[in-house]
């Protein structure tokens, strides 16, 4: 079914009703009581690697990857209707989800929110609308007397909202999901949901998450989008470069009360050690482990580097997409310790 229409529009709006239990609302309380602390969880934990023995290595150990594979997480590009390019990252993780997602499965498919594009359907013809200037309006559902915003992760969900509602007045867009979401806290709404015709592969998304996520975030996502964008042999030094700039995070534990604080490194099958870093606190939240969001700045990370000759270099982002970057890929960011 077509996705692009010019007929005459009777509405600016796009109201939607979805049956309470199509919606699943109960996702929504599930997150709300899943703890996303995206504070300073370390203001006070040092950054000195030599006291530290990798806490939580071993429950995420780092598999061996050939000395030459440098694409490990690369995703191909994939049309579920030709011209849109889907969310891959998103679209699969959706795929995921069990029927009742636990809170931190729904935390999972929260960080990969973060990566890429989201579509919006939109009354008439998006296109003209922003060559005129004009917002988009965000398509709408109402469960209960609550609003959602909406939004879709492939070609193929917004075909299957097309085919729910047999609305073909109108027109897709594709947008960075970091607009959408915080295009979303602009308004009224309660939330988001995220491909609301395609259960079980849908989600919603409260509001208070949206904020969290939010929150903690580098403006321009860089590093995230290199991650999650198709491999080159430009890819390591790109991100070796945008590590310079942009702050990211470290999985802190304090097995006990009094004991030192670990910092998670991972461990390859040839015995060597890498740093795990983070995009996002929501991703140190997604290993499912004990540990606690730290950040840190690129000089504190060349620090680390730097104090612990014995780090290989880093991984990042061990649940993916995710890359493994030595200490020469590093190079630019030990020149800050210099």
């Amino acid at each position: 079914m077509a996705l692009f229409s010019r007929r005459p529009k009777k509405s600016d709006a796009l109201p939607t009703d979805v049956d309470p239990d199509e919606g699943r609302p109960g996702e929504s309380e599930a997150v709300e009581a899943a703890s996303v602390d995206t504070g300073d969880a370390a203001a006070s934990v040092g950054i000195s690697m030599s006291s530290f023995q990798g806490l939580g290595v071993a429950a995420t150990p780092v598999q061996a990857l050939p000395a030459e594979d440098r694409r490990p997480a690369a995703e191909r590009v994939v049309e579920t209707v030709p011209g849109l390019r889907d969310n891959v990252l998103l679209r699969e993780a959706l795929g995921r989800l069990p029927e009742k997602p636990s809170p931190s499965e729904l935390l999972d498919l929260a960080r990969s929110v973060l990566q890429g594009h989201l579509f919006l359907r939109v009354k008439g013809d998006a296109r003209a609308l922003l060559a005129d200037g004009k917002g988009l309006p965000l398509a709408v559902a109402n469960i209960g007397d609550k609003t959602f915003a909406l939004a879709y992760s492939s070609g193929a969900a917004l075909n299957a909202s097309i085919r729910s509602d047999g609305d073909t007045a109108t027109s897709a867009v594709g947008q960075p999901s970091i607009a959408v979401l915080r295009h979303v806290l602009e308004t009224s709404a309660t939330g988001l949901i995220i491909d609301p015709a395609s259960a079980p592969a849908r989600a919603i998304l409260p509001r208070a998450l949206i904020e969290r996520m939010l929150a903690a975030i580098d403006d321009t996502l860089t590093v995230k989008t290199l991650l999650a964008a198709e491999r080159t042999d430009g890819t390591a030094a790109s991100i070796a470069d945008a590590l310079t700039r942009v702050p990211v995070w470290l999985a802190v534990n304090t097995p006990s009360e009094g004991a030192q604080p670990g910092i998670a490194q991972g461990r390859a099958a040839d015995g060597s050690r890498f740093l795990e870093i983070y995009t996002h606190p929501l991703e140190v939240v997604a290993m499912g482990r004990d540990d606690r969001p730290a950040p840190v700045t690129s000089a504190q990370l060349a620090a680390a580097l730097r104090q612990d000759e014995g780090l290989s270099g880093v991984i990042i982002d061990p649940r993916g997409p995710w890359i493994r970057l030595s200490r020469d890929d590093l190079a630019p960011v030990l020149a800050l310790a210099e």
